[in-house]
């Protein structure tokens, strides 16, 4: 196969002189799959970027050595050069969905731009494409999404939609920066197999940037590894997982999320206790604007969470996981009873309950999306200190910021940086340390290692495991990555459609699922997982020969 992308000697950094890509050299033939992995900030997406050339010149140097594509260097082509390669012979998904769409903009109207612009394709043609490349990604009801913002889509849905956009013009080059982050397991493999197929068809090399090793074993043909800006190995897949190299590679390697909850108290009432919780949203309206279609988001859920216990919801994207989340806080409209130790919060006005919000903290989804990026980390953890503790002293929030970053992992000299500054991963940190800082009674968590590789998820869940411990707080752990769920959770709720289907002790259902889709959601989690082991059935809990 012939060389399609040729990367020499390539170093970046920062304009404050810290280095973020050292001496890389890669290369990526026609047809093959590289995939480019390592720890949050080893620099994995910024070599991605740079591609494109579309790192922030404000922020980082201007990148030196050669990145060659069918020959050309890319770092001296002319920006309207660049403006013909970028989507059409070489397109991008980017890792946050939610910040890289339009929210001005429909479904429709981003995908068809990007098919005007490089392939001349307008009106009819161009709807009739868009409808083809969202049911290529699986998203439901087709016709019906073209209208919709991104606001009114699931996290999974959003990442789709990315997806459709990259392959909208069937690009030479396909770079997929944590394309599968924010997809529950199912609609993993079927995205993964989606890319495969597309690239048997079309000759489509992929560069794919991910901290999954499951997926990386499975599809890709080559893996190099990088830590700390540098590229420690490189090898065919087979041979890196079966005899890797560097030490680093071996401690990736040895990753996977694993501990064990805490024993809460049986005695103490349920700290929060959610009954007959429905959600839904208007669909169409009367002239006059009133509601006159809904859709029910989450229909008769009920659920109760102890003192010091997990309880995990998991579901496809879509299923009502996050509405959830969000209505216990007034973030959404819903009805039904929502009890805080005996007090029922569905009653109460924004105003009311802001003493509340304190007491039951949340962990967004998309961490650049929801820190500001204007403010340091410093203010955006010490925010919540100021308006619920406005008499406390400044130096008292401070000593307070240093410990929240440092029980996270995160180095407290940094916290005058702003969140731009950060990979990922360590963005995901900082939302936790801000959700911690305030040391409430209950955490949201919505997929909040989505973004993390392995060695820092398991880092996260020895962190909230030693803060249950320590602490006793109660976790409503929402996420589509079943190992980690199994980690942490004590009770889970299986939801499919804004309806349960499943709820109980948490190793009772992973070991003896009731529901055919319970078993279905377990068994794509895990023998994907384990895909190319051949040894272990982690659904029923058996070894197999």
């Amino acid at each position: 196969m012939e060389e399609l992308l040729s990367i020499s000697n390539l170093s970046i950094r920062f304009n404050d002189g810290k280095n973020v890509v050292e001496d890389v050299s890669l290369s990526l033939r026609a047809g093959e799959t590289l995939a480019l992995v390592g720890e949050s900030g080893s620099g994995k997406s910024i070599t991605a970027l740079s591609v494109l050339r579309l790192l922030d010149g404000r922020h980082v140097q201007y990148p030196t050595g050669e990145i060659r594509y069918q020959g050309e260097d890319l770092l001296k082509a002319p920006e309207q050069r660049l403006r013909q390669v970028r989507g059409r012979t070489i397109s991008m998904i980017f890792q946050e969905p939610m910040t890289s769409l339009n929210p001005l903009h429909t479904v429709e109207k981003q995908i068809t731009e990007t098919l005007a612009l490089h392939m001349g394709m307008r009106g009819p043609q161009a709807r009739q494409r868009c409808i083809e490349l969202l049911t290529l990604v699986g998203i439901p009801n087709p016709e019906e999404r073209l209208g919709s913002y991104p606001h009114q889509l699931s996290g999974g849905q959003k990442q789709r939609v990315m997806i459709a956009m990259a392959l909208a013009n069937e690009p030479d080059l396909l770079i997929a920066d944590e394309p599968t982050t924010a997809l529950d397991v199912t609609v993993q493999k079927q995205v993964l197999e989606l890319l495969g197929d597309l690239q048997k068809r079309l000759g489509m090399s992929v560069l794919l940037i991910t901290h999954d090793l499951t997926i990386v074993r499975r599809y890709a043909d080559t893996v190099a590894v990088m830590e700390k800006g540098r590229l420690v190995e490189k090898a065919d897949t087979e041979s890196l997982f079966s005899q890797p190299a560097h030490a680093y590679t071996r401690k990736l390697l040895a990753s996977e999320p694993k501990g064990t909850p805490p024993t809460p108290s049986t005695a103490d009432a349920p700290l929060l206790t959610v009954k007959d919780l429905n959600v839904r949203f208007p669909t169409s309206k009367t002239w006059l604007g009133k509601p006159k279609t809904w859709f029910q988001a989450v229909q008769d859920v009920g659920f109760s969470v102890n003192p010091g216990e997990t309880l995990g919801i998991v579901g496809e994207s879509g299923s009502g996981k996050t509405t959830i989340g969000h209505a216990l806080l007034k973030l959404t409209a819903s009805e039904g009873a929502v009890e805080l130790n005996g007090k029922n919060l569905a009653n109460l006005n924004q105003k009311q309950f802001r003493p509340y919000r304190r007491r039951v903290q949340i962990v967004f989804q998309d961490p650049f999306g929801s820190l500001s990026p204007r403010m340091s980390i410093s203010e955006i953890i010490r925010e919540g200190l100021e308006i619920h503790e406005p008499d406390t002293p400044v130096s008292e929030h401070d000593n307070k910021v240093v410990q929240a970053l440092e029980d996270v992992g995160l180095n407290p000299e940094d916290r005058h940086r702003y969140p731009h500054e950060f990979s990922g991963g360590q963005r995901q940190r900082i939302a936790i340390a801000r959700a911690l800082v305030l040391r409430p009674e209950l955490i949201i968590l919505d997929e909040p290692t989505s973004a993390l590789d392995r060695t820092v998820q398991s880092q996260v869940i020895e962190l909230l495991l030693d803060l249950q411990s320590r602490y006793r707080i109660s976790y409503l752990f929402i996420s589509h990555d079943l190992a980690v769920v199994r980690a942490l959770s004590h009770k889970l709720l299986v939801l499919r459609h804004g309806e349960i289907v499943e709820y109980g002790d948490a190793a009772s259902i992973f070991a003896q699922p009731q529901s055919d889709y319970t078993r279905e959601l377990l068994s794509a989690a895990f023998f994907y997982q384990h895909a190319g082991n051949g040894d272990t059935d982690a659904v029923a809990g058996t070894t197999t020969n």
